[in-house]
């Protein structure tokens, strides 16, 4: 079984008290190091470039962005105090990683795997601090030993293999974190990019690998002999094999090769703009690049940019990519990870997509008198934007003295009252 491929069948007894059986062993486990498992290198899929642009473009947004805690109350949005959940996804979500580097490591697996599974591992804290089960770190799970099954009561078990041990864990679907690529057609596991356009990744990698033996073998290596008819087939093997070895490579260019008198050597010239090589490529990646969502002018391809700005460009990757990837992420945490009552009271987790949106200081700085002026934001939230402290009696709102309420629109041309 592939990891991460949803199988849908009846889970027996044996397998469920299994189940049950390893949750205190889960919780007691110090190998936390064994659920970092230095993921095989796929060295010809990363080596397209198209490829590996999009998983880094992707990866480094994702991680880029700040996870915090919000609360809504009365129609009104606070950025929350701190939780014990919250601070260790803000700061330390393990031992081993920082934030950023634990949000693109989970985004490079949701894309290249189709699925991406964190392990929320919990502990009892002691009696006299109320035995509750918290939560005490967030691990990230290698996509390809993970397993997911639909019991008949319609709650998912996630089947995980230790890759050092070989060791089998169950954990149940509260216990995983788990984020999927748009392209899922059961609404429980997702299909990676890669499968999906297998075919056209596999013509840019042939593409690459034919541009890698021309480069290699030089230009001019492909050549066509013509000899007596009365030579013998080993003498020609011998013939090609001599000629082989002055013809081929880089470093033989330029250098004179010997020809056996009465024969003659005519290079076939390979002409790849006649085989439209470099527009079929560009096509290709192009393609591949638009299953990631991934703008055109994001790699590298300006012959059709239409936008006026750098800002425009960044809205619209939010707008057309980030926006789903973003609340798909957002909807799995605040799932998992706050309470009913947290829920109720109006927490909820919130990338910041703002720090994508920052304009030049120029247009910074118009757009935050606009906020002053108009009563959006106080002087001190404003200068909070540039990264200023606050000052005494700037947590007042301001504006225009020459506006009226709507009410009071026409008021000033009345005189005397009612003239009727």
């Amino acid at each position: 079984m592939k990891g991460g491929e949803i199988i849908i069948k009846k889970v027996f007894n044996k397998v469920l008290n299994k189940f049950s059986n390893e949750n205190s062993k889960r919780a007691s486990s110090n190998n936390e190091e064994n659920w970092l498992k230095i993921f095989e290198s796929e060295k010809d899929l990363y080596s397209e470039a198209t490829y590996f642009t999009c998983l880094k473009l992707l990866s480094e947004t994702l991680a880029k962005m700040p996870l915090k805690l919000y609360q809504k109350i009365n129609n009104d949005v606070f950025i929350a105090d701190d939780t014990d959940v919250s601070f260790k996804l803000k700061y330390k979500p393990n031992d081993l990683m920082t934030p950023t580097i634990f949000w693109a490591t989970i985004e490079n697996n949701r894309n290249h795997y189709g699925n991406a599974y964190i392990w929320i591992r919990q502990e009892y804290t002691p009696k006299k601090y109320g035995g509750d089960l918290r939560i005490k770190d967030f691990w990230v799970m290698d996509s390809k030993s993970v397993n997911v099954y639909v019991l008949d009561n319609g709650t998912l078990v996630y089947q995980y293999t230790d890759w050092i041990t070989k060791q089998v864990y169950y954990f149940n679907q509260d216990e995983v974190l788990h984020f999927k690529t748009s392209a899922t057609f059961d609404g429980i596991t997702g299909k990676p990019v890669r499968e999906i356009l297998k075919d056209t990744i596999n013509t840019n990698l042939s593409s690459q690998k034919f541009l890698n033996e021309l480069n290699e073998n030089g230009v001019s290596a492909r050549l066509s002999l013509t000899v007596d008819s009365d030579v013998t087939e080993v003498a020609k093997k011998q013939l090609v094999k001599r000629l082989t070895e002055f013809s081929s490579g880089i470093k033989n260019a330029g250098k004179v090769m010997p020809i056996p008198a009465g024969m003659k050597v005519q290079p076939l010239d390979i002409k790849l703009t006649d085989a439209q090589f470099l527009e079929i490529r560009k096509y290709t990646a192009l393609q591949i690049a638009s299953a990631f969502g991934v703008k055109p002018d994001m790699i590298n391809d300006y012959s059709k940019s239409s936008y006026n700005s750098s800002e425009a460009q960044q809205l619209s990757f939010y707008v057309d990519t980030l926006q789903f990837i973003l609340k798909q992420y957002e909807d799995e945490i605040n799932y998992k990870l706050l309470l009913n009552r947290e829920l109720k009271d109006g927490y909820f987790f919130k990338f910041n997509e703002k720090v994508l949106l920052r304009t030049d200081s120029s247009t910074q700085a118009e757009m935050l008198c606009k906020y002053v002026n108009n009563g959006i934001y106080t002087p001190n939230e404003a200068r909070r934007k540039l990264d200023l402290n606050g000052l005494e009696h700037g947590d007042k709102l301001m504006m225009n003295g020459n506006y009226i309420p709507i009410e009071q629109v026409g008021e000033q041309y009345k005189k005397g009252g009612d003239t009727n």
